[in-house]
C-alpha cells in the first residue's frame, strides 16, 4: 500500500485545512487509517484514527478532539483530516498510516505516507 498526501500549507491561527491521503492498491477498506504528526524535536504523536468501515468508529487525541474530524471514502481509497480552529501548536508534519486497528501507537501501523507540512501562524 502506498499513499499520496496533500492539503498541507500555511494558515493563520483559527483557520482550517483539509488533509487528504490517497492510497494505491486494493484492500484499502480492510485497514484502519490513522493520522499522526511530528513537530521538530518531538516524537511522532497520534492525532486521529478511523476503522476500516469508517463511520463513527473513530478515535481522537484529546488535544484535537472537537476541532479535527477524520473520515474516509473507501470508494475513492482516501482518508481525510478536516482541521478547524487551528492553533500554532498544531504546526507539524502530518502523516497518514494504515494498520490493523485504530491504535494510538505508531509502531502498530504498517504503512506510512511521506508526510505533509502544516504551519499555523499566530
Amino acid at each position: 500500500v502506498q499513499f499520496v498526501e496533500s492539503g498541507g500549507g500555511l494558515v493563520q491561527a483559527g483557520g482550517s485545512l483539509r488533509l487528504s491521503c490517497a492510497a494505491s492498491g486494493r484492500m484499502f477498506s480492510s485497514y484502519a487509517m490513522g493520522w499522526f504528526r511530528q513537530a521538530p524535536g518531538k516524537e511522532r504523536e497520534f492525532v486521529a484514527a478511523v476503522a476500516g468501515s469508517g463511520g463513527t468508529n473513530t478515535v481522537y487525541a484529546d488535544s484535537v478532539k472537537g476541532r479535527f474530524t477524520i473520515s474516509r471514502d473507501n470508494a475513492k481509497n482516501t482518508v481525510y483530516l478536516q482541521m478547524n480552529s487551528l492553533k500554532p501548536e498544531d504546526t507539524a508534519v502530518y502523516y497518514c498510516a494504515a494498520g490493523r486497528t485504530t491504535s494510538r501507537i505508531p509502531r502498530e501501523y504498517d504503512y506510512w505516507g511521506q508526510g505533509t507540512q502544516v504551519t499555523v501562524s499566530s
